[in-house]
């Protein structure tokens, strides 16, 4: 695996910032830990069709997700001034406020993209390995639904 840590600036927009961290093909991460803090942050809730707008300075709690050079599947918890929690998917728009400090990982041998699912009618998550390359481990990924 390979790691990126990032130290973001105020000012940045998170999402943005991450997305361009996978600008090839099969370039994609995982964030595995992200703090910091953010002006008006932009949340989608669960099954909401529009995002929401938070008021004001937040603490990020705990970021992660997944960047493809396709886009992102970021989840984000914030917390308000008077320590009142709220999560949701990372929007654009949601900028720092006075750092992010995240850590990327780049599992090595897969490729990680963002392909269009008939099913959700989203663009979501396929992990293949790479050609001549069966991953560290030596198994291909589970199929989606097994377990």
């Amino acid at each position: 695996m390979s790691y990126l840590p990032l130290r973001l600036p105020p000012g940045e927009d998170l999402r943005h910032a991450l997305e361009a961290t996978a600008t090839a093909p099969g370039s994609g991460s995982f964030v595995v830990s992200g703090i910091g803090s953010l002006w008006h942050p932009r949340l989608r809730f669960a099954a909401a069709e529009a995002e929401t707008q938070l008021e004001g300075p937040f603490e990020i709690l705990t970021l992660s997700g997944s960047i493809t050079a396709e886009g992102a599947h970021l989840h984000i918890a914030v917390a308000d001034g008077k320590g009142q929690v709220i999560g949701g998917h990372l929007c654009y728009g949601s900028r720092v406020r006075t750092t992010a400090e995240i850590l990327t990982v780049r599992p090595e041998g897969w490729q990680l993209r963002r392909l269009h699912d008939a099913t959700t009618g989203y663009l979501e998550l396929q992990v293949q390995a790479l050609p001549g390359d069966m991953g560290p481990t030596g198994a291909q990924p589970a199929a989606a639904g097994s377990a």
